[in-house]
């Protein structure tokens, strides 16, 4: 027997839900603190917003979207030149504009439709698009994991703890995955998550320093917008790449949850709740905000698509914000731990890539496609960087900008009956 799917609207008990919640946590911490931690800035403030603005997501799309509102990585680069010459106060102005830029969008979405969506990201451009969003991501996971090499590293070893740690890590999480019963079933990401923790705390590989040195309770910290034009001008082309994923990672859920999630509640919908989230954190300090693929794996693997455990993890993320020991204790967590659980992830979300093809029955005997889904592969993997000036554009923001083009340009020539397929 198949395992029960729990859908968007229903209910578990508390004794299931807490766990569950806390697995959609512990997915999408690494990441999205990671990145006030590479800001320089206060980690618990991007915590507190990110639960906050994932709750106001939830409530704008009618409890409809099971998805979870982490910091955005398309920001880093130029972010970090902002920060070198007018300070993290001048990004978050950047941050504020990024925002409306999204609601902009949900407005024109709102008015003109979603019907350009079948043109535009036909199923060979989506599914080719989906598979990037993990497969680029692998070799980062791998990185955290250490297996590999760190990008730019002149000299390597691999740290025999770390890979152990990692390796475990990963086994327990896939045997629990396939092994396990009943409501164990549901939660292999929390198990391997927590038998990593532990395992590496016997490896040797916890610091608990900052644990003992935090408070119980402690104030995040806020930090308010400055308002510079040159400074917005280098942040906001990078709202091009997230309103990309943004599309990209709404088709993809819908896809897991079995639902046109474009339609009900709707793509308007979904980008106001991100914009709305955007605004509200860039102006008391935080991060874009964007939905998470870590999140998305987890929906995968546990097959429980319902908002009110998403809703669980962002107040339990509030919660975690004010109390000091607690967040560091989840804040010490091992790289190892992370990369390991994060190669699962990032390797479900590209499978769900290639199902797209499979549902869709794409065909490949087709020109047309096999092109559309090479170039959106080579653009996306090779490693090229397009700057548009202080924005790299790489990776799935240059793979869904080519595959856009390219799928327009066929459906022109489609249109105007000058393939040799017709």
């Amino acid at each position: 027997m198949g395992q029960r799917i729990v859908q968007t609207n229903e209910k578990l008990p508390l004794i299931e839900s807490v766990p569950l919640s806390f697995q959609h946590l512990f997915a999408m911490f690494g990441s999205t603190i990671l990145v006030p931690i590479i800001f320089h800035v206060d980690p618990a403030t991007i915590l507190l917003m990110n639960g906050i603005g994932t709750l106001i997501y939830l409530f704008i799309c009618r409890g409809k979207i099971p998805a979870y509102l982490g910091s955005s990585f398309a920001f880093i680069s130029p972010v970090l030149a902002v920060i070198g010459t007018h300070g993290y106060q001048a990004a978050l102005g950047g941050f504020v504009a990024v925002g409306i830029v999204f609601i902009i969008v949900s407005f024109i979405i709102h008015l003109v439709g979603t019907k350009w969506i079948d043109v535009v990201f036909p199923p060979v451009t989506m599914g080719s698009i989906v598979a990037i969003i993990g497969l680029q991501l692998i070799p980062t996971a791998a990185t955290s994991a250490g297996l590999i090499a760190p990008a730019g590293a002149a000299k390597w070893a691999m740290d025999p703890k770390t890979v152990l740690v990692s390796l475990l890590t990963i086994a327990i999480t896939v045997f629990g995955w396939v092994l396990f019963r009943g409501f164990l079933k549901i939660i292999p990401i929390l198990i391997g998550f927590v038998s990593g923790y532990l395992i590496a705390w016997g490896a040797g590989l916890l610091n608990f320093k900052p644990v003992v040195d935090a408070g119980w309770l402690s104030l995040p910290h806020f930090y308010s917008p400055s308002w510079d034009a040159a400074s917005i001008s280098i942040i906001l082309p990078a709202a091009l790449v997230v309103v990309a994923e943004h599309i990209g990672h709404l088709i993809v859920t819908g896809n897991i949850v079995g639902k046109d999630l474009i339609k009900d509640p709707g793509l308007d919908r979904s980008m106001f709740g991100n914009g709305i989230s955007t605004v509200i954190s860039g102006f008391v300090g935080s991060t874009p905000n964007t939905t998470y693929g870590e999140n998305i794996g987890v929906l995968a693997i546990t097959r429980v698509f319902s908002t009110w455990v998403i809703g669980g993890a962002a107040v339990i993320a509030v919660i975690l914000s004010f109390v000091g020991k607690l967040s560091a204790l989840i804040s010490a967590t091992p790289s190892a731990v992370i990369g390991g659980i994060s190669l699962i992830l990032y390797g479900v979300i590209a499978s769900n890539g290639f199902r797209i093809f499979v549902e869709s029955k794409v065909d490949f005997a087709k020109a047309q496609n096999i092109i559309l889904a090479t170039v959106i592969f080579a653009a996306g993997l090779s490693g090229v960087t397009i700057n548009i000036g202080k924005v790299p554009l790489n990776g799935m923001g240059l793979a869904t900008i080519i595959g856009v083009l390219l799928s327009l340009f066929f459906a022109l020539i489609n249109y105007l009956k000058l393939s040799n397929e017709d």
